[in-house]
């Protein structure tokens, strides 16, 4: 996993491995770089990226979408 890093960061592109996310608040937020679903439930959801975790708490959550290659659309 350094080996990644260190070439990221060779290439300029050293926050490539972490979770990057755009949230409409009251709508859904759509999530890049996620490695697994840590926790879900009605009131929280936990994402495992590369570097960090993401959590998104609030009330009636649901997953939309888990794409295989590290996309979420909740």
């Amino acid at each position: 996993m350094e080996f990644l890093r260190e070439i990221a960061n060779i290439l300029g592109a050293g926050d490539a491995l972490s979770i990057h996310y755009t949230v409409v608040d009251g709508s859904g937020g759509y999530f890049q770089n996620v490695v697994r679903l840590l926790s879900f439930s009605e009131t929280e959801i936990v994402l495992k990226g590369r570097r960090s975790n993401v959590r998104v708490e609030g009330e009636r959550l649901s997953l939309g979408k888990y794409f295989a290659d590290g996309h979420a659309k909740l």
